[in-house]
């Protein structure tokens, strides 16, 4: 099984947009990292106070794709399901 990971960055438009994140993510990290065939996952601030750098590591495309479920249906998922995300992932097949 090929091991899936995602780079990329996470984008606000403004400080509410900003709120948000910084009130949701901790619970998103910690049920993230709690998941099966979650290697890694870490989203931190950069420089620029409305990005955030993501990167995730996941066992598979089967683990990663329950992530992907459960964090869009989740708390987190649905107050930022409207954030610009900018992210590349490998390990997925070509078609995806």
């Amino acid at each position: 099984m090929t091991d899936v990971h995602l780079v990329g960055r996470l984008i606000c438009a403004d400080a509410r947009q900003a709120s948000i994140v910084a009130e949701h993510l901790p619970a998103h990290l910690a049920l993230t990292r709690a998941e099966p065939g979650c290697l890694s996952f870490e989203v931190t601030p950069t420089s620029g106070p409305l990005i955030w750098s993501v990167e995730e590591h996941f066992d598979g495309e089967p683990s990663f794709r329950a992530h992907q479920s459960r964090a869009a249906s989740s708390p987190w998922g649905r107050a930022t399901a409207h954030l610009t995300r900018d992210y590349t992932i490998t390990g997925l097949p070509a078609d995806d």
